[in-house]
């Protein structure tokens, strides 16, 4: 993975960000289509958007433009280095705003010592970004803010010249509708190494049995062709329609756009409270109700599922009695149900230690136990080693902080890159001793099935 556009963040030491001056302007604006203002921003900023919406419906992010990029390809430091560097631009602000605060928005990538080709080409291992034009809806207010991060001495007719485009997207966001958008044809489905990701399955599982790791997460990738490239609108707009009761996050990189609706929170910071989210073992949703209830109480019930469960539980919660204080960790799961799927649930909240940030959590926490494996580090070797793909942003973190340190981050997965007139799907799953191919192949196709509803993808044969 590499991007042309963006910077390492080797170049952005500490005492060339102290050169910048960092302005912001915001303003309090009518309610307005996050879509429509997302799509304004195409005119002028193709491959340089991003989306988020998290899961109450209580924030929304639009983000346009590109008003300085933090990014790294290094296989090491790369959490410290954009901390330091977003800790450090944050310095630099000329003039606070308190209504809302700067965003720095972004991802980064599964593994960086991956090096198995991929298509993620315009991702680096790190890429985030601080918008030239961010929206902000909370609750029943709509705020607009122009950042403008520059070394020129005088810049009023540059901010000048902002503040005409800010007004300028706001007009088009305001008077257009957003298009309802029909799904895409799809003309061609392709399963990328099925057979190697099949015999993955069983080479993983029997090193396994050999009590040399104790579960692993192995993925695969499902390749759709349209007739016409879809645009990033489109696909958000899709998303949104089918899975509302997920994040839904979008990052643009050039030509290629990331974009998923997620049901996992990686971890949320706010007011130094911090909330993070276990989330592992997996069933469908029942056709009625009696089924659908049967099926969640098997997965409660279930040791196989219940263990893979656990084995999350028990790491986020070591990471919190070492960042946080006054640890809450239920003693036993819920379910978390959404359109496709159920999954067992358990929050986790505690209160920030003077000193622990939210990068720190999302480094730490990264990979959980149901993206990666357990243990962690041989784990990820096993994944390295294994799977028959390269993972690039699919179950990485994805998500935003602003100048105060408050921010959210989740787990991309039931994820897709866009890339043109294709799209690559991802899904996983958990393997443990007594796991199967066969079962492991159809249970990815559960995980399938909510972004290829939304891109148009058939569910006939999926079995």
């Amino acid at each position: 993975m590499n991007s042309e556009s963006s910077s390492s963040t080797q170049q952005f030491a500490a005492d060339q960000i102290e050169g910048y001056r960092f302005y912001t302007e915001t303003i309090e604006v009518t309610h307005m289509s996050a879509l429509a203002f997302f799509e304004a921003g195409g005119n002028d900023h193709a491959g340089k958007r991003m989306y988020w919406k998290n899961r109450e419906k209580t924030f929304t992010l639009v983000g346009i433009g590109h008003a300085h990029v933090l990014s790294s390809d290094e296989t090491a430091g790369r959490f410290e280095n954009i901390k330091k560097d977003w800790k450090n631009l944050c310095q630099q602000i000329v003039n606070e705003e308190r209504s809302v605060h700067p965003v720095l928005f972004g991802g980064f990538s599964f593994d960086p010592f991956n090096t198995k080709p991929s298509e993620w080409r315009r991702f680096p291992q790190a890429y985030f970004v601080v918008p030239t034009f961010q929206l902000i809806l909370k609750g029943d207010q709509a705020f607009v803010s122009i950042h403008l991060i520059t070394k020129k001495q005088d810049s009023f007719n540059e901010f000048d010249a902002l503040r005409k485009e800010r007004d300028k997207l706001l007009h088009a966001a305001q008077v257009s509708e957003v298009d309802k958008y029909d799904k895409p044809n799809v003309i061609e489905r392709t399963e990328l190494r099925k057979e190697e990701y099949l015999e993955s399955i069983q080479r993983v599982t029997d090193i396994i049995k050999a009590k040399e790791v104790e579960k692993v997460v192995i993925a695969r990738t499902v390749k759709l062709g349209f007739e016409k490239k879809l645009s990033p609108t489109s696909a958000l707009y899709q998303v949104a329609n089918e899975q509302p009761e997920s994040f839904l996050f979008g990052l643009e990189a050039e030509e290629q756009f990331f974009f998923g609706a997620t049901p996992e929170r990686l971890v949320k910071v706010e007011n130094e409270k911090a909330l993070s989210t276990c989330l592992a073992g997996s069933t469908p949703r029942g056709k009625t109700i009696e089924k659908d209830t049967e099926l969640g109480e098997a997965l409660l019930q279930d040791p196989k599922n219940r263990a893979e469960h656990q084995y999350v539980v028990s790491m986020i919660s070591d990471v919190f009695k070492a960042t946080c204080s006054q640890t809450i960790v239920p003693k036993t799961p819920k379910l978390m149900k959404i359109r496709d799927i159920q999954h067992l649930y358990t929050p986790v909240e505690g209160l920030l230690n003077a000193g622990s940030t939210l990068f720190d959590l999302v480094e730490l926490l990264h990979p959980t136990p149901a993206l990666g494996g357990e243990p962690k580090l041989e784990a990820l070797k096993m994944i390295r080693e294994h799977e028959a793909m390269n993972r690039g942003y699919y179950a990485a973190p994805i998500g935003w902080i602003d100048t105060q340190g408050n921010g959210e981050f989740a787990v991309a997965i039931r994820s897709a890159l866009l890339d043109e007139e294709k799209a690559y799907l991802y899904a996983g799953g958990g393997i443990v001793a007594d796991s199967t191919p066969e079962s492991e192949y159809d249970e990815t196709w559960v995980k399938f099935r909510p972004m290829l509803r939304a891109l148009g993808g058939q569910l006939s044969d999926e079995s």
